[in-house]
């Protein structure tokens, strides 16, 4: 028997069972992650975020394993086959895999050949056969001839007996694991390209004749050698190596297994023969299926893993703040898209420019942008990264130059999901007025204002900053890059008086429709005074109330904790301490001097633990405390613009893209993005980019090599490396060609093999 789920759970958490148990019952009962994890540190032990998404993901899973659990019981009872030893299998069985293995010869299928065999009354010689190999098989089988099933001859009856006995074998659940595991351990993965597709799959050439443990091949290369079988190019295969006699190590298993020798009796041959298409026929083309799944899944987590970490990285990039912004969204013959925000992210104004080929009015174009920025007090420019980007980022430098009186900044800001957001419905609500191809302008402008409240009204999966994210599961990405929106909005906390229904909706506990009845309550009634007026909102429970107000902010309201990270519920603490001190609230928050002052224990009761008590102190010395980064800015070198004016050994400031694992891209300002390889990123050995960089981070680089003809760019980020001795070609590795693997250095990727061809593949970028 298995320990309950709370035991699993804790284990592989690292927690108690106590922990677990009232955390599931907090979720059970409708609590968020976040709320959980900020809010009810006392019932959880002071489990964190991610913990607790691992323990609601476990759930699920360990929950759906019970409910089939439960399932395959009744299906096997109700054909008066469970027997305790197999109900106890049943019970003990730890995994899904597991439990169809054991599931397997019961489970409802087509009728087999073995099962026609068995109707005919074939079963018992198999069994004859099997225990006493003394005997000759061709002369048992004179005994079971059937005409009337089919079985009119000695080979025919043989047959039967052979596949009963495959049958039995290769659905033998402990079988089927041994062999499973064995294969996944020793097994290589070979592809090899299909006769005339070379041409056609090109990007896959390091596919063509391809082999690697399957246990070791990295997310990024299973799922660049799916996709190119997905695209018929090249075809995957288990490939093991037989011993000096022929025979494989899961024919060996087999054997021992179900006591088959060879030792010169009449039915060693026949049986020695069942072996091995036992293996050959059901096992291998069974397992040869599983284990490529289990890649694909792996892979797939690992991916998603990937997206969610820059998403996160991206999502909690530092935001330029209530900074009145110019948003500008390059373009050549439609022109350049202006639009200017207010502090808040209001359109005050917009306009179409065309400062490049063919219509050239770039003095024009100047003075336009001159006069909006005069008029409305303009401190940034936002310039999209997209087409004609430079050729607009040299318009803006000029502007600069020309009015140095209006102390501009320019800043270049990812487009990416920008005309997605354009042409939704959300920005047709939030923007009737404006023409589709002004909407980017205002993203754009918006999004580094703060990115975390733009970028929120993008599906995730718009924002490309995933590898391969287009060959995983869709459901589970969405649920996973669902769940990273959800923590780092919550992070932050939301201004309840300026916040969009799109931000509103992924405060814990708040549903779309409840979002948009506070903008509508907000519109109609005027800005919150505090946090209580939340109540009046149609919909907002207390339930949804108890969920999202600690991560609402009502700015220069009735009470000032409103602004601040501390729950309504905790309030009294406060007072306590108000109380205690003689103090105002005024005066307390902020005095960071008194704050520390205080002992936790002297507020501590029944039902605010000291976790909750040191997180209200430490919020009150800092309210409403930001935990993204300061803002910063890349720039661009003058007169890099493209591909062709990069030279190796220039040493170029630019900004992490996309992290993948095999290392980052950077965009350098050259429309394509450069990559540094995960071998290029330090001197000392890593395992993970994220050791080093973050998306959204500023980074200087190195160039190590250029191709033209495959626009791929080589980058890196040890500064001392000398281009000279990279004779790797572009977007390989620096250290395939230029010195041997150091020491010391498990896991480090030698050969990117396709991935990387395919890196620009894009890597699923965009």
């Amino acid at each position: 028997m298995l320990p309950p789920i709370a035991e699993r759970i804790a284990t592989e958490i690292a927690a108690t069972t106590q922990q677990v148990e009232a955390a599931v019952g907090l979720l059970d009962g409708g609590s968020t992650v976040p709320f959980i994890a900020r809010y009810r540190k006392e019932a959880t032990g002071g489990l964190d975020d991610s913990q607790l998404r691992t323990l609601e993901e476990r759930l699920v899973y360990l929950r759906e394993l019970e409910e089939r659990r439960t399932t395959v019981l009744n299906s096997i009872d109700e054909q008066g086959k469970l027997t305790p030893e197999l109900k106890l299998a049943v019970l003990g069985a730890d995994t899904k895999t597991r439990l169809e293995d054991i599931y397997l010869p019961y489970k409802p299928k087509r009728r087999t050949k073995a099962q026609i065999a068995r109707e005919a009354g074939i079963a018992p010689l198999a069994e004859l056969i099997l225990k006493d190999p003394t005997h000759d098989p061709e002369q048992l089988a004179m005994d079971y001839l059937n005409e009337e099933a089919g079985f009119a001859d000695a080979r025919s009856v043989l047959e039967g007996a052979r596949q009963i006995l495959m049958e039995d074998w290769a659905e033998d659940a402990e079988l089927s694991g041994t062999v499973r595991e064995w294969l996944w351990d020793n097994a290589q993965l070979k592809s090899s390209v299909l006769t005339g597709k070379e041409q056609e799959g090109a990007k896959f050439a390091d596919y063509f004749d391809f082999s690697q443990p399957i246990k070791a091949i990295p997310s990024h290369r299973a799922l660049a050698l799916f996709r190119a079988r997905n695209e018929g190019i090249v075809f995957l295969e288990l490939v093991i190596a037989d011993d000096e006699v022929g025979k494989s190590v899961p024919e060996r298993m087999i054997a021992r297994r179900f006591d088959v020798c060879d030792e010169g009796r009449a039915a060693d041959a026949w049986l020695r023969d069942c072996v091995r298409l036992t293996w050959r026929v059901r096992l291998l083309t069974r397992l040869d299926a599983e284990l490529k799944s289990r890649l694909r899944e792996t892979a797939e987590t690992e991916s998603i893993k990937v997206f969610a970490a820059n998403l996160h990285d991206l999502l909690l990039a530092a935001p330029a703040g209530p900074r009145i912004t110019l948003g500008l969204d390059p373009g050549l013959r439609t022109g350049v898209k202006v639009a200017v925000v207010d502090a808040t992210g209001k359109v005050v104004a917009t306009d179409t420019i065309y400062p490049h080929p063919p219509r050239k009015d770039w003095d024009p174009s100047i003075a336009t942008l001159a006069n909006l920025a005069r008029k409305y007090q303009v401190t940034l420019v936002a310039i999209g990264n997209g087409t004609a980007s430079r050729e607009t980022d040299r318009l803006a430098a000029e502007l600069i130059k020309r009015h140095p009186a209006l102390k501009l900044n320019k800043v270049m800001v990812s487009e990416a999901g920008a005309s997605v957001y354009s042409a939704s419905a959300l920005a047709s609500s939030e923007l009737p007025e404006l023409d589709v191809s002004l909407r980017g302008a205002v993203s754009i402008a918006r999004r580094l204002q703060d990115p975390l409240a733009e970028l929120v009204k993008i599906d995730p999966k718009a924002i490309g900053v995933g590898q391969y994210q287009h060959d995983v599961s869709q459901f589970q990405l969405a649920r996973s890059l669902d769940n990273v929106v959800e923590d780092c909005v919550n992070a932050v906390g939301v201004d309840v008086n300026t916040a969009s229904p799109a931000l509103l909706s992924r405060v814990a506990g708040l549903s779309g429709t409840v979002a948009e009845n506070i903008v509508q309550f907000r519109d109609e009634h005027g800005a919150f005074a505090d946090r209580q007026q939340l109540k009046k909102v149609p919909r907002l429970g207390e339930k949804t109330y108890e969920q999202a107000a600690g991560f609402l902010r009502v700015m220069g309201g009735s009470t000032p904790l409103d602004a601040s990270a501390v729950h309504p519920e905790a309030y009294p603490v406060v007072e306590r301490i108000l109380k205690k001190s003689g103090r105002d609230i005024r005066q307390v928050i902020g005095d960071s001097a008194f704050l520390r002052t205080l002992k936790v224990v002297d507020y501590t009761d029944d039902r605010f633990g000291a976790p909750t008590v040191q997180d209200i102190i430490s919020e009150l010395e800092k309210p409403g405390r930001d935990p993204r980064p300061e803002f910063k800015t890349a720039t661009f070198q003058e007169g890099i613009e493209k591909v062709s004016d990069l030279k190796p050994g220039l040493v170029l400031e630019g900004v992490a893209t996309n992290i993948t694992n095999f290392g980052v891209f950077v965009d350098i300002g050259v429309h394509q993005d450069g990559l540094v390889h995960i071998s290029a990123m330090s001197d000392k050995f890593i395992k993970d980019p994220h050791e080093v960089v973050k998306t959204g981070d500023v980074v200087k680089v190195k160039v190590m090599e250029v191709d033209l003809a495959r626009n791929r760019i080589s980058l890196s980020m040890r500064l001392s490396d000398d281009p000279r001795n990279n004779a790797a070609p572009a977007g390989k590795p620096p250290s395939e060609g230029r010195r041997p693997q150091a020491k010391g250095h498990p896991g480090r990727d030698p050969k990117p093999q396709g991935a990387l061809a395919a890196a620009f593949v894009k890597a699923g970028k965009k």
